[in-house]
């Protein structure tokens, strides 16, 4: 498998209940962005590019991260992960590595987990490989269903179609992935947005893999902290008295 990797941030985001105009990736935490804490720890990682989506006052995103080596492409529309990451197939057309794809508004990712899912993913030869986290309350997230004793991802499932016994599974999904260049924009073309949010979902290529019969693994971060996301005021709160916390 190529050893060639890049990164995309989506960054694109209002944010509607941070009850900001601000975008949400531009909030802070110990008085600096969210996404200059990720982009700080990616410009320890090997990197051969790094692509920045960025929508809501993206000029905003720009003049943030003028310091970084960085190319920035915009998502008009906010239209899903999915189609976020289909705004920056331009960039990748001569690529035949390993894309990661993360969340600007979750800034403690490690460099060590996502090394490691960077390895389990070429170890695996996946198309496709997920970031899990283990959580003592795992409510509200879709379950990891692995092939037992292995790297082997077999399911994802939300919690909405979770039944009794698959709610007991602790492992959940962060949102976090890598891709095979080559596999992740031609099954992104397949992604339908026949959903609720009439949105094209990130998520959904993992099925559209799977389905193809596609290998598909999942490497779980070194701990739950790192992998925490910001959807309102108080969980950005909660976040930065967490860590300050940790500090003392």
């Amino acid at each position: 498998m190529n050893n060639t990797q890049a990164a995309i941030i989506l960054a694109a985001g209002m944010g509607k209940r941070m009850k900001s105009d601000l975008p949400k990736v531009l909030h802070e935490i110990n008085g600096k962005p969210l996404i200059r804490h990720l982009l700080e720890t990616m410009a320890t990682i090997a990197l051969d590019r790094l692509i920045v989506v960025i929508g809501h006052k993206g000029d905003m995103v720009i003049r943030e991260l003028r310091d970084f080596e960085v190319d920035f492409v915009w998502q008009k529309e906010q239209l899903g992960t999915g189609h976020a990451v289909l705004m920056a197939r331009d960039y990748f057309k001569d690529f035949n590595g390993t894309v990661l794809i993360a969340s600007g508004d979750v800034p403690f990712l490690s460099a060590g987990s996502i090394n490691g899912l960077f390895a389990i993913h070429r170890q695996n030869e996946a198309s496709a490989t997920c970031l899990s986290a283990e959580f003592d309350n795992p409510a509200g997230y879709g379950r990891i269903i692995r092939k037992p004793e292995t790297d082997i991802l077999l399911d994802i499932i939300e919690e909405k179609d979770a039944d009794p016994e698959t709610k007991k599974i602790h492992e959940i999904n962060t949102g976090t992935f890598c891709f095979k260049a080559s596999e992740l924009f031609a099954t992104l073309e397949k992604v339908g947005n026949n959903n609720a949010q009439g949105e094209y979902y990130l998520t959904d290529t993992i099925k559209i893999l799977q389905a193809e019969g596609k290998p598909c693994a999942v490497s779980k971060a070194a701990n739950a902290g790192e992998v925490a996301g910001i959807n309102s005021i108080e969980q950005l709160k909660n976040l930065e008295l967490a860590l300050n916390q940790k500090k003392a």
